[in-house]
């Protein structure tokens, strides 16, 4: 029977209510069920079913107070937790509050930070409770997961590293990293780790395509008071920092690219640095960086879902549609920080 129908005799009012007790009823066993599957199977791809079926269940009903139960993005938080679980990783702690909402907290900086997830039509953002910076998005549906540079950089690089030590959040970093390449091992995400990945042939693209060369000559100067050497790439088409262990950093664009679009790009003999713990461990990049980010901000290449298909693709577009935590989409332009997602 229809709940929203109206009712005009003592009858049909047992009759609606008993509908409804069945319909809960129902409805009971197939969350209890659900929950049951999400916190003791061991298969991702029964974890994965289970989180997208509780994250869409209606438990509302027009006569019933349906018992105490999680909200969409408690499920998120559960589903993550459990596949770390799944792989031995114990770093990111998951518990219950007092508003019975479930908040995670990473080993190394738990004495200060929390996170959680905040869902927007189907997209989670995993986010500091700070100030809420969605530091990755996940789309459990379509199976992408896409870290946020910007957040990245706001959260960990500006505020973060003057309360905790750079070993403290490169350890805060790394479960976020194994939950991701979980997920693309385990179950066949499209990922984007934005500035976290270690391939030495990954190009960060900056949000701006051209340079103001002056950019680069500030950190000439300022290499004059360290150890390391900024040197001119052979085409001129920028320069090369060279660090330690054999690491390099280049600000540079291709000499063969019509666009010349500029990047940074990380060259590390173990495959193990990328562009994020260039910022997070060395005093003088950061610096520069943050003192140019106008300039320097490194664009994400927003992953969208093909209409037809359902692919996932990345994109250059601007302005794009992007996932704000206050719930609503907003354009983005190019240019300043705000395209450094």
């Amino acid at each position: 029977m229809n709940n929203n129908k109206m009712i005009s005799s003592p009858s049909e009012q047992l009759t609606a209510l008993a509908d409804s007790f069945k319909d809960v009823l129902k409805l009971g066993q197939r969350y209890v069920d659900l929950l049951d599957q999400l916190a003791q199977t061991d298969d991702a791809e029964e974890m994965l079913a289970a989180t997208n079926q509780l994250v869409t269940l209606d438990l509302q009903n027009a006569f019933i107070n349906f018992p105490q139960h999680y909200q969409a993005a408690d499920y998120y938080l559960i589903f993550m937790g459990r596949l770390l679980e799944k792989h031995g990783i114990d770093a990111v702690k998951i518990s219950e509050n007092a508003r019975h909402e479930f908040i995670a907290r990473i080993d190394s900086i738990a004495d200060r930070e929390s996170f959680k997830f905040i869902v927007n039509h189907g997209e989670a953002a995993f986010t500091e409770q700070g100030e809420q910076e969605p530091l990755f998005y996940l789309d459990l549906a379509n199976r992408f997961l896409q870290f946020n540079n910007q957040a990245l950089v706001n959260y960990f690089i500006v505020r973060a590293l003057k309360q905790h030590t750079d070993l403290e959040l490169r350890d805060a970093v790394k479960p976020l990293i194994s939950f991701a390449k979980d997920l693309a091992a385990d179950l066949d995400f499209t990922i984007n780790l934005g500035i976290l990945n270690t391939t030495n042939e990954e190009h960060f693209n900056l949000v701006q395509p051209d340079l103001d060369l002056r950019v680069i000559d500030r950190l000439f100067v300022a290499t004059a008071e360290n150890d390391y050497m900024l040197m001119n790439l052979p085409h001129n088409n920028g320069a090369e920092l060279v660090l330690d262990q054999g690491i390099k950093l280049d600000i540079a664009f291709d000499p063969d690219d019509y666009s010349q679009q500029w990047f940074f790009a990380v060259h590390d003999p173990a495959s193990q640095v990328s562009f994020f713990d260039t910022l997070l461990h060395y005093n003088l990049i950061r610096k520069w960086f943050l003192a140019n980010r106008a300039a320097l901000a490194v664009r994400s290449e927003k992953m969208v879902l093909a209409s037809d298909d359902h692919e996932v693709n990345a994109t250059d577009a601007e302005p794009t549609e992007v996932f704000t935590p206050d719930g609503k989409s907003q354009p983005v332009t190019n240019g300043g920080d705000q395209d450094e997602r």
